[in-house]
């Protein structure tokens, strides 16, 4: 067996080639499996995916059609220790993410203080003057918050990125741990590995503990929550649908709700049934076109002042893309300490404002070495990774970043850690990220033990993302 490259931190293997512990159940059965059984088992798996339905599509795919997720058998692993400081920090920043959020719609303290500086908000599209003034229910803005994670070494973890407007991917998450079982049922008895599986029961009761003023609990009714997606067409379709069986909750669009007796209804075959929590994978733009995006048929008309009267509970709450803002991102230290009063447990990747004239001074200068992003882009797009692109490429992305500087941050290119995956050969290195799923209410933070890692199955390279080429495996996080 043999998995190693001299650049990354390698997570099965130590420097002499010995089997890291985290590690140690996994090779052992691995070495007494005969050759085929991954291959014949992956074939299997491939299959299942496609009659379930796993499948994403990419916008402006030439054709436009569904597509499987690459998925690797080789399960991602992490130490029971490594997880509890990945917990602790995790759950630090977010509860930090919310202190922040509230604080922008309303008294601005950290902007008074000279800690976060007011440009960041001024044109800033994320930023919705709509929810100025106003707290959600139970004073949660995040509700369900993806934190993107790589590492770098044996406890050097770092957040890439913050996911708080809609986070997807757990779908992928619990249907790989789900294949997984099913194809090596044995495995499972040997390593002792924690629970995803109760994740939709859990966001099921996160989002109850969230029901707006306007529920009445009497009668020991349950709050009704309810899934709005844009519709079929969206790349995430599967995940909206999958959730919303898995919660027992029903699956909406637009077309099915409208404002009755100051709440949100939906339409059933017995009436209009009021909603008491839309858990909403349509983006702000699209989500009432009173207030905002007036062509809009994806959301509700109305909903927004339902919101803010205390009809419905929306998750996550509009506006929380502030947080995802990658210029915004690069406080995130600063805004942890500013309201935990507490160092981050997780540090940043070092981030480049290009806004800044010396720092956009320094990434031009070194733009052949750097990883340079849109502030709102997403899923790999408008990027450039320096050490991999042509002098060309460089040249027209340095064009558009002196255009528009303040669109872009810029990172070092980070030596992530690297897992095996199968290959033609065996065992192979490949670079990964994960991200961890985080559900919060008024009761409190609740992480689901593991994530969703995704693996950049093309050798060096370090895009992780499904629609570029990249695929998932089985997170784990041994028990102690």
């Amino acid at each position: 067996m043999t998995n190693s490259s001299p650049s990354s931190y390698d997570e099965m293997l130590d420097a002499d080639g010995s089997v890291r512990a985290a590690y140690a159940g996994y090779c052992k059965w691995y070495e007494e499996q005969p050759p085929d059984l991954l291959r014949r088992k992956k074939s299997e798996a491939e299959a299942f995916f496609r009659r379930t339905g796993i499948t994403f599509n990419v916008y402006g795919a030439e054709d436009a059609e569904e597509r499987l997720i690459p998925f690797d058998m080789v399960p991602r692993i992490i130490t029971a220790n490594q997880w509890r400081k990945l917990a602790r920090g995790i759950e630090q920043r977010v509860r930090a993410l919310n202190a922040f959020l509230h604080d922008l719609y309303h008294r601005q303290e950290i902007v008074r203080s000279g800690r976060f500086p007011e440009r960041l908000l001024k044109g800033n599209a994320a930023f919705l003057p709509e929810m100025s003034g106003f707290t959600p229910p139970g004073g949660v803005y995040t509700h369900i918050v993806g934190i993107d994670l790589v590492r770098t070494g044996e406890d050097d973890f770092m957040v890439l990125e913050d996911n708080a407007r809609t986070p997807s991917g757990v779908s992928y998450m619990l249907e790989n741990r789900e294949t997984m079982m099913a194809m090596f049922p044995e495995l499972f008895t040997r390593v002792r590995v924690r629970e995803v599986s109760d994740y939709p029961r859990r966001l099921a009761r996160s989002l109850a503990a969230c029901a707006p003023p306007a529920f009445d609990a009497s009668g020991g009714r349950k709050p009704v929550v309810a899934v709005l997606t844009p519709g079929i067409y969206n790349s995430a379709y599967f995940e909206h649908a999958f959730l919303a069986d898995q919660m027992g909750a029903e699956l909406v669009e637009g077309s099915d709700l409208r404002v009755e007796n100051g709440r949100i209804a939906m339409r059933t075959t017995r009436g209009w049934k009021p909603i008491d929590v839309l858990y909403r994978r349509v983006d702000d733009e699209y989500l009432d076109p009173l207030t905002f995006n007036p062509d809009s048929v994806l959301g509700v008309s109305g909903i927004m002042d339902v919101y803010r009267a205390g009809g419905i509970t929306i998750a996550n709450a509009p506006g929380t893309g502030i947080a995802d803002d990658k210029a915004i991102y690069s406080f995130m230290p600063e805004i942890v300490e500013f309201y935990t009063g507490e160092k981050p447990i997780l540090q940043n990747v070092p981030t480049w404002r290009c806004s800044e004239p010396e720092a956009l001074a320094y990434v031009l200068e070194h733009l052949a070495e750097l990883v340079v992003k849109e502030v709102h882009g997403s899923g790999g797009y408008g990027m450039l990774i320096g050490p991999t692109s042509s002098r060309k490429e460089i040249a027209a992305f340095e064009a558009k970043l002196r255009a528009r500087p303040d669109n872009y941050i810029a990172q070092p290119t980070l030596s992530l850690s690297t897992v095996p995956i199968l290959a033609k050969a065996g065992l192979a290195p490949r670079h990964v990220d994960l991200r961890p799923f985080v559900l919060v209410s008024p009761n409190g933070v609740d992480i689901t033990p593991g994530g969703l890692t995704r693996v950049a199955l093309k050798k060096g390279s370090l895009v992780v993302n499904s629609s570029q080429g990249g695929g998932t495996k089985d997170s784990w996080v041994l028990d102690d």
